[in-house]
């Protein structure tokens, strides 16, 4: 198996059991800590590394790059890059999901009603970051405010 091939079924092998263990670990669990500390810290700075030895270890593209579809399809065309992207969206949808579910812990937002924005943020990204924005917006409109010295 190659590299990208076993890095990509290894990071893929470690997102769903961090996005399960989010979905079932409301903010009064005792586990809970760690599971924030686990999928908000500890794997999103693995997947980090993951990226950078994945973009050091890819062979130069021909024409690829990040000014037009058709060198952002000439850079994915790599298997590295490819894999480095993937590893990209697993670590940054993880990060936006624990601050999600974290951040409804501190609003009181109940966690059944979080759930399916953490499914939605695993598979769609920013639509789950939509999705929270207007979950928030309904259930506790005074927190998206501005206000001095809080946190958004």
């Amino acid at each position: 198996m190659a590299l990208p091939d076993t890095v990509f079924a290894l990071a893929n092998g470690l997102a769903l059991p961090a996005w399960i263990a989010l979905a079932v670990s409301p903010p009064s669990a005792r586990w809970t800590r760690w599971t924030w500390l686990a999928t908000g810290r500890l794997l999103p700075l693995a997947f980090a590394l993951a990226y950078v030895a994945m973009l050091l270890a890819s062979p130069p593209s021909n024409g690829g790059g990040f000014g037009s579809i058709a060198e952002v399809r000439a850079l994915f065309a790599i298997d590295h890059a490819l894999t480095a992207g993937w590893i990209h969206y697993l670590a940054f949808d993880l990060f936006v999901g624990t601050w999600i579910a974290q951040r409804a812990g501190e609003l009181g937002l109940p966690h059944l009603a979080i759930v399916p924005v953490l499914a939605l943020t695993f598979l769609f990204g920013p639509a789950g970051l939509l999705a929270f924005f207007v979950l928030r917006a309904v259930l506790r409109p005074a927190s998206l405010r501005p206000v001095q010295g809080a946190r958004p």
